[in-house]
């Protein structure tokens, strides 16, 4: 049971780090100001989900590592 939720953690940060990936790459096709200002939103959002999972993960690899010792 533990290893799924680790395993889906793990999707759900290498999804957002796609959406990165994308949103990078449409700042490098030459956009509008707007839409630079909409990424760059998008962006923010992004890296905080990101921090929310890694904080997740960290703390499930602390509670499962000292029930195993």
């Amino acid at each position: 049971m533990s290893e799924l939720i680790f395993e889906e953690l793990l999707e759900q940060r290498d999804s957002y780090l796609n959406t990165l990936k994308h949103l990078n790459f449409q700042l490098m096709m030459d956009p509008s100001k707007k839409e630079i200002d909409a990424i760059e939103i998008m962006q923010e959002e992004v890296i905080q989900q990101l921090k929310k999972i890694e904080q997740e993960l960290a703390y499930f690899y602390r509670v499962n590592h000292i029930r195993l010792q």
